[in-house]
């Protein structure tokens, strides 16, 4: 993948990429605002890179993307529900020029999706999502969206909101799995087109949980201050609403504040991040409980969980260690509870408490093998402890990086 090994750590593929611009230790420091000892020592695997802001700062000083970093994997080994060729058939159809405009598309060869019908099949994927079963989620979207781009036009009177509705929450639900993948720019495509049907839909539900999705797509893409200045823009469109709002649009808009809050701890922007924590931690006090309204799992959980994952981005690894074992998450969604696992193991892996961290991510990986196996920090983190790694490794450690793929 990009010319380089899928086993190369992230400060090999960094003195790879510098040399190759032909920069020295001293420049390359010296543009991130580091010193030449600091990235020897990354470039070495003698310490880690775990906070985002900062491999995005090399990123951009090194002209390369963060994907090139961290060396994102290809689709590994899915479960029997899914195949290699689900993420090719999700480009083809994110990138099928015919739904792009109606000029070039002839006339409808088959009836439009019943709507009660493609709601439940749209559902199911959602659920896919939160239970972690990736190949099931990316086999299921190519089909899924070629019927809601059907129903998005064949519905022009009666039905027509809830067909763009529809339509826009499965392209949410394409940008947020190609997010998990590495696959950012067709997570774009995703999230943008979803944001064109959210809007057509009218509903401001839709319309917010969308933004959400434009604003991980930016996350993702390594676009912070972007993404900070959509949360407010979107939390601007949306505050009208908040004095009659539903437990739907609560959740809404509170983890919009979760995403923007991610954003602006990977900006280092400390005042910016605590404001976001606290208006989300204001949406779940009113909202009153853990909940799951259009699969945010918004509460006062993931508001908790974001705090450690935001304290891990900005350094702070004595919060994220203290914080994040005490938070019950027992409740959440699967993919909530792997995803905190891992800045918990992140944190650990950071205070050199990797036996720690490798029993959680052991553990994850029994609940979630897909999601561990494909999240680049769990990846990052097994192969730096393998290099690092004084003496014979655990058969434990050596059974998990077989798994991941990264020896």
């Amino acid at each position: 993948m990009r010319g380089l090994s899928d086993t190369l750590s992230i400060g090999e593929r960094i003195a790879w990429y510098r040399q190759r611009r032909g920069m020295s230790q001293e420049v390359l420091a010296g543009l991130v605002g580091r010193t030449a000892d600091w990235l020897s020592k990354i470039e070495n695997n003698r310490i880690d890179l775990d906070r985002l802001s900062v491999l995005h700062s090399l990123a951009s000083a090194l002209d390369v993307t963060i994907g090139d970093l961290i060396g994102e994997p290809l689709l590994l080994d899915w479960s029997a529900e899914g195949g290699r060729s689900t993420v090719p058939a999700l480009r083809a159809a994110l990138m099928d020029y015919r739904q792009i405009t109606p000029l070039l598309r002839g006339a409808p060869t088959s009836p439009a999706p019943e709507l009660d019908a493609l709601a439940l099949a749209v559902s199911q994927v959602w659920d896919a999502y939160q239970d972690s079963r990736y190949g099931y989620m990316t086999s299921r979207l190519p089909s899924l969206l070629a019927d809601a781009q059907s129903a998005g036009r064949a519905y022009t009177s009666e039905g027509r909101e809830r067909a763009k509705s529809l339509l826009a929450m499965t392209h949410q639900a394409a940008a947020m799995i190609l997010t998990k993948l590495g696959e950012v720019d067709l997570a774009w495509i995703a999230a943008d087109r979803g944001l064109v049907a959210a809007q057509g839909s009218g509903n401001p539900i839709v319309i917010g949980s969308l933004f959400r999705s434009v604003t991980h797509s930016l996350l993702s893409n390594g676009r912070y201050p972007e993404a900070v200045q959509l949360t407010q823009d979107a939390a601007a469109y949306l505050q009208p609403g908040l004095a009659t709002a539903s437990p739907e649009y609560l959740s809404i808009y509170g983890t919009l504040f979760l995403a923007g809050s991610m954003a602006a701890a990977r900006n280092e922007d400390r005042a910016t991040t605590r404001m976001f924590l606290a208006e989300a931690d204001a949406s779940a006090r009113r909202l009153g409980s853990d909940a799951n309204y259009l699969w945010t799992a918004f509460g006062p959980t993931n508001v908790a969980i974001h705090r450690v994952s935001t304290a891990v981005e900005l350094g702070d690894l004595q919060i994220a260690v203290d914080l994040g074992p005490r938070v019950d998450i027992s409740a959440l969604p699967i993919e909530r509870r792997i995803r905190h696992q891992i800045e918990v193991a992140r944190a650990y892996s950071a205070w050199n408490r990797r036996d720690e961290a490798l029993t959680i991510l052991l553990d994850a990986e029994r609940d979630a093998p897909e999601q561990i196996r494909h999240h680049f920090i769990s990846r990052q983190l097994v192969l730096g402890w393998i290099r690092q790694q004084r003496g014979k490794p655990s058969h434990h450690l050596v059974g998990l990086a077989e798994r991941l793929h990264v020896v």
